[in-house]
């Protein structure tokens, strides 16, 4: 019989975090090097991945590698795939990277009848196309391993549309783009649980709204909705990560795990 502590151990294992350089994307990234993981850490240029890099050699002491990527790009995602599907070693995936736009990209955070076609393509690219690609790229590569697993990082407007009295009175929105490209993820995920079955395991985690310091009257109105009264931070994440990425969901594949504080239940 399996111990807790052997079934959590990631040595030995290599893990990819696309868009590592972001809140959640570190304490992910941290997550797995507690474990024991070794990692691939990719990001755009212009971000702290290398500094994070250093971070979790100094921390956990395992092997972090750092790989720059526009996500955007096709060639340059193709450039991710060749150089590690030629290392041959990769055991998990973490498509954590997203277009979540800024209340001042034209055509983004404004409402439904100016929101523009060139934002709302950028938003598919990042959050749905490049998660295809990326997958599809490393497939042979996550099955060669024997422990392959993918975690794809949705959002809880996969499942639900917007409140928009949260955003009364604040610059902040909820742009259509973002909320299907979400919901495409979590259907991808489950298109691939049976596709890359039994050799891969494919999970999706919906965050809830984490607190980032938005304007006070949404964070007020958000937290009343919400079972647990609050929004969530980066470390309510780490669980969910640990127990996906591990031998701790051996036999969980094609689910959805919403760390909402309960939004979704209403």
């Amino acid at each position: 019989m399996s111990t807790i502590e052997f079934l959590m151990s990631m040595k030995g294992r290599r893990a990819l975090v696309t868009g590592a350089a972001g809140g959640l994307g570190r304490i992910m990234a941290h997550t797995l090097a507690e474990l024991g993981a070794e990692l691939v850490l990719l990001d755009r240029v212009g971000s702290s991945l290398c500094a994070l890099a250093t971070d979790v050699e100094s921390a956990w002491h395992v092997k972090a590698e750092s790989l720059f990527c526009d996500l955007e790009s096709e060639v340059e995602r193709q450039a991710v795939i060749g150089r590690l599907s030629g290392e041959g070693h990769l055991d998990v995936l973490i498509n954590n990277a997203a277009f979540v736009g800024t209340s001042h990209l034209e055509g983004w955070a404004v409402p439904f009848g100016q929101q523009s076609m060139a934002t709302w393509r950028r938003a598919i690219e990042v959050n749905l196309t490049a998660v295809f690609h990326l997958c599809q790229g490393l497939a042979s590569t996550l099955s060669a391993s024997g422990k392959g697993c993918i975690i794809n990082i949705a959002s809880i407007y996969a499942q639900h549309g917007p409140d928009w009295s949260l955003y009364e009175g604040t610059s902040m929105s909820n742009p259509a783009a973002y909320g299907a490209s979400k919901g495409g993820l979590v259907q991808l995920t489950r298109w691939l649980s049976t596709t890359m079955a039994p050799r891969v395991r494919v999970n999706a985690i919906s965050p809830g709204g984490i607190e980032r310091g938005q304007a006070s009257a949404f964070v007020e109105r958000y937290e009343t909705r919400t079972p647990l009264g609050r929004m969530a931070t980066e470390d309510d994440f780490r669980g969910a990560v640990a127990f996906l990425a591990s031998d701790m969901s051996a036999y969980v594949t094609g689910q959805n795990i919403c760390v909402d504080g309960g939004w979704g239940i209403w």
